[in-house]
């Protein structure tokens, strides 16, 4: 998969090697490369956070008392399940691009794996120890996945105080960004 192995390469020991011999123009090309790359797991994140909230629901409505084979009512929260929220504590990065360069179908797939649509839309037929079972591999995805989101942090942040660095010593200049 194309997003596996530009983030293997990226996050490799030696990508960040030898970074202040390498020219400004190669620390950006670097920089935009992995910012890139972050987008698409952003939204690999994103898909399957979504898939854990509607699991999530389906687990306390069933909990509570709720029918297990009632689909209706869990299609009647979808709004409230999806709702723009954040989902995990901490500070979150703007994106510098709004969807992935990488065909969504891409990276829907390794969601789909654990649970596709059709999947979730068959939670009804589903005993408990299943959707916990679905819950529990989603759930391990998504760790997996923002560990590598913040290892990829951890490259653009260097890369960028490279950048930083030879601004504020002179090696860049402004004039530069005009050419």
């Amino acid at each position: 998969m194309v997003v596996v192995t530009e983030l293997d390469r990226i996050l490799a020991a030696d990508y960040l090697d030898d970074l202040q011999a390498r020219s400004l123009e190669e620390v950006r090309a670097m920089r935009t490369e992995c910012q890139e790359v972050e987008v698409g797991l952003s939204y690999l994140r994103r898909l399957a956070q979504a898939r854990l909230d509607i699991i999530g629901s389906e687990i306390t409505r069933r909990t509570g008392g709720g029918d297990p084979h009632d689909l209706s009512e869990l299609i009647g929260r979808l709004p409230e399940i999806l709702s723009d929220r954040v989902r995990s504590p901490g500070v979150g990065r703007l994106p510098q691009q709004m969807a992935p360069n990488i065909s969504e179908f891409d990276l829907s797939a390794q969601v789909d794996a654990i649970v596709d649509i059709d999947r979730l839309s068959s939670l009804p037929d589903l005993d408990d120890a299943e959707v916990h079972a679905l819950r529990d591999d989603l759930d391990r995805f998504e760790q997996e996945v923002s560990a590598r989101r913040r290892d990829l942090h951890q490259r653009i942040d260097a890369l960028q105080a490279e950048i930083t660095r030879r601004y504020r010593t002179g090696e860049a200049s402004v004039e530069t960004l005009l050419k």
